[in-house]
């Protein structure tokens, strides 16, 4: 995690809402993001949303009236930002939890059956240096970018691309109905889960014949959970017969109870939660997703 006001990554936002819809020449960042918005308004929610929260509260700019061009192009200045620092700058404020790159090094030897991506409300360019700047591409865990990822150019990032779902995929542009931090999120796992399928060609041994069988959403936020539940309810979930683990880590803002209670309860083959309280720290963090 990163603080909400002094990451690089919350910086962006202000520079990018600022350059593209402000009026002022040569631009002027607008507030930052956690002195115009409550916390509930940012925190587990997207980048797209973040913006068009942002751009309403500090500009007077309705969502409506941001095309989806203009969008895009906030996003790409945000991402602008990033790619003109180091990895130290990008990764100041941040900490990788206790058991993260631990458990991900031993996932990295299991790629004949589990495939690793990020599902994220960032922007794809911004996750791309986050995960560098941590150390946790240098795990080797997670899974190439997809044919369809690799049509969108990050300048500067290409080759640290992984497979996953992000803020810059999707965006409802509805800033008016809480729910949609979370439906946000599930739209982006069910874009992970079509890309994993189709890169598992790519991925498996040659001749073998598997499908995608069960996606594991892990995640410390009430936004986390909801959306793999909503994801495990979904239409492409249902057509494709999968079942939807969540590995809920309890290391943030938020206990044990409050995510047990959102997760609710489990429905064998179809809704499998599970709850941790020491997070990836948990000596059986992998055999909570379901992969043991």
């Amino acid at each position: 995690g990163a603080s909400a006001d002094t990451s690089a990554h919350a910086q962006a936002f202000s520079i990018a809402c600022g350059t593209v819809l402000g009026s002022q020449n040569p631009p002027v960042p607008t507030p930052p993001v956690h002195q115009v918005l409550e916390s509930r308004e940012f925190h587990g929610s997207t980048d797209g949303l973040i913006l068009l929260r942002l751009a309403r509260k500090s500009l007077g700019v309705e969502p409506g009236s941001v095309s989806t061009e203009r969008l895009e192009r906030m996003m790409e200045v945000m991402y602008g930002y990033i790619s003109g620092l180091s990895d130290e700058e990008v990764a100041e404020g941040m900490d990788v939890l206790p058991g993260v790159l631990e458990n991900l090094t031993i996932l990295a030897t299991m790629k004949d059956r589990v495939a690793c991506g990020l599902v994220t409300g960032n922007v794809e360019g911004i996750a791309r240096r986050k995960m560098r700047a941590v150390g946790i591409l240098a795990t080797d865990a997670l899974a190439p970018p997809s044919a369809e990822q690799q049509k969108r150019t990050w300048l500067g990032s290409d080759d640290i691309g992984f497979l996953g779902g992000f803020g810059s995929d999707f965006c409802s542009g509805n800033i008016d109905d809480e729910a949609r931090n979370h439906l946000d999120r599930s739209e982006q796992i069910a874009i992970a889960a079509r890309r994993c399928r189709d890169s598992l060609p790519a991925l498996l041994p040659e001749g073998d014949v598997r499908g995608l069988q069960r996606v594991v959403h892990v995640g410390d936020a009430p936004a986390d959970v909801l959306a793999a539940k909503a994801y495990s309810i979904s239409s492409d979930a249902e057509k494709h017969g999968l079942c939807v683990g969540m590995v809920a880590v309890a290391t943030g803002s938020y206990g044990a109870e409050q995510l047990r209670e959102l997760a609710g309860d489990p429905i064998p083959g179809r809704w499998e939660p599970v709850v941790l309280e020491d997070g990836m720290d948990d000596p059986d963090f992998i055999e909570a997703c379901g992969i043991l």
